[in-house]
């Protein structure tokens, strides 16, 4: 199912001066900016890590602030269908990058290392191939040191941040990676916590700004918040102390993993700290005259994480039912928000149902690069941009299409079974909740929540959909966990 990278870089290379030209900047009909006319977009997409659908103010949180987030929602685009590539880190961030949903793309598996394959075509590597910097900041999960997932080789120029998956779960490490070389973080050996790594990550981010501000660019900023653990900084802590008293201490089932004495109130400032450095990122594109020629995606990378406290406190489902680790809604649906001044109108709502994988060709579109062959994805641009700018209507998706297949560690191989499966079909929803199990259907148009399986009562929808299921998947490659440069015993813990 995979593009040949080799003969995408290639027809690029020689095609590409033609290409260049017939993007959205020519097409989409919208104002000339002084000083930006002639020059492509530049792209930013922010993902948060295991934030939920309700988490943010502009989606109904009452509870934590996110003004900067709400503002982006305020001045842009907020979908209400939207959706991750899966319900765990890494397969999502495989559909992301590949434009593959989870039947075809190449890491099905959460182990923490599995690499992208040599012959997969990224996201980055598609702006590159267009002229653009590419840059990301934050946790990839995609491919270790030493292997062919590394972001370097994976379309990506500069890196800083976290490769290895469960490295990631750990805000005060004793270093991170800058490219391929340890970057080490000062005052946290043996336990320390001086130097909050979303920190120094946010301001690598905010340098690959400056730096590339004279040529389009792609800067990928898949932050770490606010996945367990729950640690912040004592200035973002202060703000939360005491507002949100708790029966019973917060545990979380693994040890190992750190949380501070008011675990409520760090989960909030962690959230509001993301916040802030959302505002940071757009603070910096305004201050080098960007804003005007920058679209800006801001998502998560599934659904919330298993309830951290039993009564759902800061109702991050969003009322939608599960949460991260399954394939309900709570699992998979996500925030999705995107601005772009005097291109996508400002405090636009949209139902159009979309997932990760139309990330990659909504991105080539905008950059006026070539699409490849063959992914699951399609472009969004009539949705951000509106059908009269963009010339056509907005292409749908018969089907959405996930999947988690249960991967033995121990045997390096996926199990012989059904996997756990969920398709989406216009009103539409089966989940295969277990594997090898049967099918459940609600219709999402009058049962959002998924509290009323109607399987028995929709003959024909089911057969629709188990018609689709016959070819929707292939079998996952082998996949195995390799050996990488990070351990435990470095996590400062």
């Amino acid at each position: 199912m995979h593009s040949n990278r080799r003969e995408f870089l290639g027809n690029t290379l020689l095609g590409g001066l033609g290409v260049l030209g017939s993007g959205v900047l020519s097409s989409c009909g919208a104002p000339e900016q002084s000083g930006e006319s002639t020059r492509r977009p530049n792209i930013v997409f922010i993902m948060a890590d295991d934030l939920g659908y309700g988490d943010l103010g502009c989606y109904g949180q009452e509870k934590i602030r996110t003004p900067n987030i709400d503002r982006l929602a305020a001045t842009g685009l907020k979908f209400t269908n939207a959706y991750a590539g899966c319900t765990v880190c890494a397969p999502s961030r495989s559909v992301l990058m590949t434009g593959y949903h989870m039947g075809h793309t190449s890491v099905r598996s959460n182990a923490g290392g599995v690499p992208l394959l040599p012959e997969d075509l990224t996201v980055a590597e598609v702006l590159k191939s267009a002229g653009y910097a590419t840059g990301i900041f934050g946790k990839w999960g995609l491919g270790d040191i030493g292997t062919e997932g590394h972001p370097n080789k994976q379309g990506f120029d500069e890196f800083c941040g976290y490769l290895q998956q469960v490295h990631a779960h750990y805000y005060y490490p004793e270093f991170l990676y800058r490219n391929s070389e340890e970057l080490p973080l000062e005052g946290n050996a043996d336990g320390g916590r001086a130097t909050y790594a979303p920190d120094v990550i946010t301001e690598h981010a905010l340098q690959f700004i400056r730096d590339h501000k004279d040529e389009p660019f792609f800067l990928y900023v898949p932050s770490v918040i606010p996945h367990l653990e729950l640690l912040v900084p004592e200035d973002s802590l202060a703000e939360y102390r005491g507002k949100f008293p708790e029966d019973k201490p917060y545990r979380d089932r693994r040890d190992h993993y750190a949380a501070q004495d008011e675990p409520r109130a760090a989960y909030a400032a962690m959230i509001t700290r993301l916040d802030r450095d959302v505002g940071r990122i757009m603070a910096a594109l305004a201050e080098q005259g960007l804003e005007q020629n920058t679209i800006v995606f801001f998502t998560s990378d599934n659904g919330v994480a298993t309830l951290l406290w039993e009564d759902d406190f800061f109702g991050g489902t969003g009322g939608l039912r599960g949460h991260k680790q399954n394939l309900y809604e709570g699992g998979i649906r996500t925030p999705f928000i995107a601005r772009w001044p005097d291109r996508i109108e400002p405090r636009a709502v949209s139902e159009h149902v979309t997932a990760f994988y139309d990330f990659l060709p909504t991105a080539a579109e905008i950059a006026g690069a070539q699409t490849p062959a063959g992914i699951d994805g399609v472009s969004i641009v009539p949705t951000l941009l509106g059908t009269q700018a963009a010339g056509r209507e907005q292409q749908t998706h018969e089907f959405l299409y996930w999947e988690l297949p249960r991967y033995d560690a121990a045997a390096k191989a996926f199990r012989d079974e059904v996997p756990t499966q969920a398709v989406r079909m216009g009103e539409w929803k089966a989940i295969r909740p277990a594997a090898d199990g049967e099918l459940e259907l609600y219709n999402l148009r009058e049962d959002p929540a998924e509290t009323n399986n109607v399987a028995a009562e929709q003959a024909e929808v089911m057969a629709k959909i188990e018609s689709f299921l016959q070819t929707a998947r292939t079998e996952p490659r082998p996949q195995s966990q390799p050996e990488h440069g990070w351990s435990k015993s470095r996590s400062g813990r």
